[in-house]
């Protein structure tokens, strides 16, 4: 299953309290304070590691807590100190302090990490507070409570190249012909409900990763569809893919179709709608595919490819100016 948003609580753990003891042996007068101080608390640690694909571990356990440090103890031994709790995320992950809806950190990398709870400090032993004033102290310190929050983490899927378009318009079968992805496709919209990832070789040499990602419906922006499910993950691509229908099922204008999705990123992100584009005809075996890739070209003054993912007509041309962008970008 794949999850890219998830809340849960995080404890840190309490440090153990320092002890009240003194030495008591036979032939030993006045052996004075020796109590050992607590240990500290465990802390929480998220990890970005390649390897976790999804937040879904994090959907079966809402509460992670650390271990509590151990207490001193007589004869001056210090309480052991807790190991910390790590919980691993996606690169990618996005970590938001759920109550105040404020950004932690954004780990991007692989090895990226971040404490998000810290332990406890470990109470002071009486024999801490031995001095020449007071050589017999009874004063000690309990350990402190670890640090707790709620956090929300979401997923933001790293690609290289990201694929737009309306529902049906082709993206998951072109993932799956030039990439070993299979992606689930079907002859209705919504066939893909979560992000697909796919390398892409365009030459012995040469490589990229490509995102499917869930069509975008007018109003996304706002919430309507998959929404910011969808616009989510596109903000980490460095080149879109913008693929437009011919002949769309639900007889909708193939040209009103591309503005709508501008549109839609244009208002999630001005950023966004500012980034390298490739616009691009699909399912080319259809006979209105030559005409409207001339139509579009003239309306938004770009040049517009045009390819099939069934009989392959145009997919090198589309893969090495998708390299080509890309390797602009660098």
């Amino acid at each position: 299953m794949f999850v890219d948003r998830v809340t849960i609580d995080v404890r840190a753990g309490k440090g153990g309290d320092g002890c009240l003891s003194f030495r008591r042996e036979k032939y030993v007068p006045r052996g004075g304070p020796d109590g050992g101080d607590g240990g500290d608390g465990g802390s929480v640690i998220v990890v970005a590691r390649h390897g976790v694909d999804s937040l879904s571990e994090l959907t079966h356990r809402k509460h992670w807590r650390a271990a509590s440090g151990t207490n001193g103890s007589g004869s001056g031994r210090h309480g052991a100190n807790a190991d910390d709790l790590t919980i691993h995320v996606p690169p990618g992950t996005v970590i938001l302090d759920a109550n105040h809806n404020l950004t932690v950190r954004d780990l991007v990398n692989d090895g990226d990490q971040v404490v998000v709870a810290h332990g406890g400090k470990g109470g002071k032993g009486n024999m801490r507070f031995k001095s020449s004033q007071n050589q017999a102290p009874r004063e000690f310190t309990l350990g402190e409570e670890g640090e707790q929050r709620r956090l929300t983490f979401e997923l933001k899927m790293i690609a290289d190249v990201g694929l737009l378009g309306k529902p049906n318009a082709g993206k998951s079968t072109l993932l799956s012909r030039v990439s070993r992805a299979r992606p689930e496709i079907a002859d209705y919209p919504f066939t893909t409900k979560s992000p697909n990832l796919g390398i892409v070789q365009v030459d012995a040499d040469r490589q990229f990763v490509m995102a499917d990602i869930p069509g975008l419906i007018e109003g996304a922006a706002h919430g309507a569809g998959l929404g910011y499910e969808f616009l989510r993950h596109v903000e980490r691509c460095r080149v879109l893919i913008h693929l437009v229908e011919p002949a769309p099922i639900d007889g909708t204008d193939p040209l009103e179709n591309y503005r709508a999705i501008r549109a839609e990123l244009e208002q999630h992100d001005s950023e966004l709608a500012q980034r390298p584009e490739i616009v691009a005809i699909s399912k080319a075996e259809l006979p209105e595919a030559a005409a409207m890739q001339t139509e579009l070209a003239a309306a938004i003054g770009l040049p517009v490819l045009r390819f099939s993912a069934v009989t392959g007509e145009g997919l090198d041309v589309l893969l090495r100016e998708a390299y080509k962008t890309l390797a602009a970008t660098r």
